[in-house]
């Protein structure tokens, strides 16, 4: 018996493949096979602003070439370090959903069949017109909630705008009224309504007040003031500690005394304090914050805010986890280990 031959079966061709070998024909050139090109067209020419309100742009450019054919356009619209990407197949573009009084960093790259993409055209930067001219309301009256000998964090009510607010600003009010710009807390993206002023002098009243500004330029009103007297300077202090531990939490008893030559009157006491701990119990203090979720903060009571030259003030806590407190300060001054 002889072998039976059979003949192989042709591969298909995809349609865009035929479709592509037939316009090459037609033109009598040779096909190019997405597969094969590796050549990127050439840039798109300078963007040019045909029409524009203060939400909506109209753009066109020159086109890009490419030995094969572009086939459309990747247009990308950044506003500071986020943005939005659009496509389009012809030279023209319009670009809704834009902001108000907005800079706008604009650019367009030309696309091919095989993917390759040109480089950018020149960017341009576009300042969008102007349409709100609605101040935001005045932010509430701060208010001190944590005070240092040389820094204050401040916190206030936000204020509330018909658009979007860009930033705050904080201001000390110097003698005669005279404002000194001392932070400023931008909104893009939002962020709590509060901000730490530092450099100050221990022992020093200050006053400040907050103001808001919008994307649009327009001011709000100053907020009502709030005055505010930093610490004195650190205290020279040294702690003794006890500790009780177990394989998942501890009981620490701390005793801190005040080792300089004046008085202490109101204080706040920091420790490392891992944000994975958490305090099942305290006494002799108050917690303020944790700030970072590395340190745990806490106050005096009622009962031990003055310590005196030579005074001891006693806390104990029974937290999670293994990190014992150390790196403790007392108003900002480290407070050395005492010795056993």
């Amino acid at each position: 018996m002889h072998p039976i031959r059979t003949r192989p079966r042709p591969r298909a061709v995809s349609l865009a493949v035929a479709a592509l070998v037939a316009a090459a024909t037609m033109l009598g050139t040779s096909p190019a096979y997405a597969g094969d090109d590796t050549e990127r067209p050439t840039a798109p020419g300078p963007i040019t602003v045909t029409a524009i309100d203060t939400t909506w742009v109209e753009l066109t450019w020159a086109a890009s070439t490419d030995n094969v054919g572009v086939v459309g356009y990747a247009v990308s619209a950044l506003f500071e370090d986020t943005g939005r990407a659009y496509s389009t197949d012809t030279t023209t573009i319009r670009i809704t959903d834009l902001r108000p009084s907005r800079t706008y960093t604009l650019s367009v790259a030309g696309l091919d069949a095989a993917g390759n993409r040109s480089v950018s055209n020149p960017t341009l930067r576009l300042t969008m017109p102007p349409g709100d001219t609605q101040p935001p309301s005045a932010p509430g009256q701060p208010v001190a909630y944590d005070v240092a000998a040389t820094l204050v964090w401040l916190r206030w009510t936000p204020s509330t705008d018909n658009v979007v607010l860009d930033r705050y600003e904080v201001y000390r009010v110097d003698a005669g009224g005279q404002l000194t710009l001392v932070r400023e807390l931008y909104q893009f993206p939002p962020s709590p309504t509060m901000a730490q002023v530092s450099g100050l002098t221990p022992n020093t009243t200050y006053t400040f007040v907050v103001r808001a500004r919008d994307e649009a330029g327009n001011w709000s009103a100053l907020s009502p003031p709030v005055t505010v007297t930093t610490l004195p300077p650190p205290p020279s202090c040294e702690v003794r500690t006890v500790v009780r531990q177990w394989p998942d939490g501890f009981v620490a008893y701390l005793a801190i005394e005040n080792t300089g030559t004046t008085a202490v009157d109101g204080w706040t006491m920091t420790w490392r304090f891992w944000a994975s701990q958490e305090v099942r119990a305290l006494w002799g203090a108050q917690v303020v914050d944790r700030p970072n979720n590395s340190y745990l903060r806490v106050r005096n009571t009622s009962h031990n805010a003055v310590i005196r030259p030579g005074g001891t003030v006693l806390l104990g806590i029974i937290a999670t986890g293994t990190q014992l407190p150390e790196e403790i300060t007392l108003n900002g001054g480290v407070c050395a280990a005492a010795d056993e």
